[in-house]
């Protein structure tokens, strides 16, 4: 996963804790303003979430967040 949408996914679970909590989730779209927009990076996120973690649609923002930082 290139770094940029690591930054991004990181920014945007510290975001969500921070206004929410730490038993917020989210889904993958979460890290995209308009889900058309950049369909490139919108696939290596959905790829790496649904095939290659096989996260479900929601999950905890905390779980996310480390997951992307061991990468």
């Amino acid at each position: 996963m290139r770094e940029s949408i690591k930054t991004k996914i990181i920014q945007v679970c510290n975001q969500k804790i921070e206004q929410k909590g730490d038993n917020v989730g989210l889904s993958f779209y979460a890290f995209f303003k308009n889900k058309n927009s950049e369909p490139e990076v919108l696939m290596e996120v959905a790829t790496w979430w649904i095939m290659t973690e096989k996260l479900d649609h929601f999950e905890k923002a905390v779980k996310i967040k480390n997951m992307v930082q061991a990468l």
